[in-house]
């Protein structure tokens, strides 16, 4: 007798799927002619189950039948072709939705309409973030009802939507957006304040209202510590500055604070100036990224030269060059280099690294075709906008023709 009750596990088709039964091997025992029309059968219990407790399934079912699929919505397609949308990207985005049986793409439709957005902004609406037809009239009339407390008119929001439709449609928690418009307002945010974050970090109104209040005590805990007395401008600043603070963590920011003040030996004066004005961005990063692209930064500015207290000024006038990866600092700098300008000039103007490499090659070659030599003269008209940068560029070119006498 065996000491264990085995399973036996039988697989009868049934259908598209199969049913399978679980039965102790000594418990049943089955001809092998069965199944092929015998009528004998032989029974044996093992004496073991009178005695002791057997815990089994009998019979599992697995259904594996294709017409248990969810089939996608027919009635949907055809609406959402006749609008215009482009269903493939919609489907790669999220395909969930064409799965769904009860969608309101008609009465989206219906609602931006009235809000002023045209047939072929929904289209792309739904196109890119199909998840928008999920949400109800009454859903999506509250919510836009928020989002006029902070956006001054219904044009502007659907431009919004047209850049970014995620914004509006990623959370449907409306009482949630509600909470967080009230106490961004309460903590002193100023209304351009709040629609710079809506429009640039619309997930600070999807975190929870606790975690943008952890935050912002956080915040007011760093200037109180640091010696100011404005807790409230310190965190508008801040925020103002850098309007994905709020969806950061606060243990994140807290060790890129202190790495800061240690790794540029800042006091607590010096230390509250950048990270509420030109720091305020990098505390976004990770802090294994900051401590690296520092440290490729310094190794760099080493081996041409710099002294470490050059170093240390040309990071904190312009911290933004930290957001720049080994590979990408290293090529920026042969770019310029390769073009005669010096490590010395580079050091002077940083804000020349926030141009692409592309960009630096072109106006080079258009400066020096124009007559200006970038060894000797300022090279901070590398980093200006493309609007200034054009009417320099003119004047050099009406100069250099005169000298040449065109």
């Amino acid at each position: 007798m065996q000491s264990s009750l085995s399973l036996r596990q039988m697989s009868i088709p049934k259908g598209l799927g199969y049913l399978t039964i679980m039965a102790p091997r000594n418990l049943l025992y089955m001809r092998s002619n069965f199944l092929f029309g015998s009528r004998c059968w032989m029974i044996r219990f093992s004496a073991e189950i009178l005695f002791k407790s057997v815990s089994f399934r009998l019979f599992s079912m697995k259904c594996d039948n294709a017409d248990s699929e969810p089939l996608e919505n027919e009635e949907l397609l055809n609406n959402l072709l006749t609008m215009g949308v482009d269903v493939d990207m919609a489907k790669k985005r999220q395909p969930g939705v064409f799965n769904r049986r009860g969608t309101n793409e008609q009465n989206l439709k219906t609602f931006l309409l009235s809000k002023g957005a045209s047939k072929e902004v929904i289209a792309s609406i739904i196109s890119r973030y199909p998840r928008a037809m999920t949400r109800t009239p009454e859903s999506l009339s509250y919510r836009w009802d928020l989002w006029r407390r902070i956006v001054t008119s219904d044009l502007e929001i659907v431009a919004i939507l047209e850049r970014s439709p995620e914004s509006f449609f990623r959370s449907s928690n409306n009482l949630n957006l509600e909470k967080n418009i009230e106490f961004l307002y309460s903590v002193g945010l100023t209304h351009k304040c709040l629609c710079r974050l809506l429009t640039s970090a619309p997930r600070t109104f999807s975190n929870s209202l606790e975690l943008n209040k952890q935050m912002v005590e956080f915040l007011r805990e760093v200037c109180l510590s640091l010696g100011h007395n404005d807790p409230t401008g310190f965190v508008r600043k801040i925020i103002f500055k850098n309007p994905f603070i709020l969806i950061q963590s606060t243990k994140r920011v807290k060790t890129n604070i202190e790495f800061l003040q240690s790794a540029f030996n800042l006091n607590n004066e010096q230390l509250l100036a950048l990270i509420h004005g030109p720091g305020a961005k990098i505390l976004d990063l990770s802090n294994d990224c900051m401590r690296r692209n520092y440290t490729n930064i310094k190794e760099r500015l080493l081996s041409l030269g710099c002294t470490t207290e050059e170093i240390r000024k040309f990071v904190l006038s312009c911290p933004d060059v930290i957001f720049l990866g080994e590979k990408k600092f290293s090529d920026k700098i042969d770019c310029l280099i390769e073009e005669k300008i010096s490590i010395s000039q580079i050091i002077e103007n940083p804000r020349i690294l926030d141009s692409s490499i592309s960009t630096l090659k072109s106006r080079i070659k258009e400066l020096v075709n124009a007559g200006y030599n970038l060894s000797t003269s300022n090279i901070s008209l590398l980093s200006w906008s493309q609007k200034r940068y054009n009417a320099k560029l003119k004047k050099l070119n009406t100069r250099q023709n005169v000298v040449l006498g065109n």
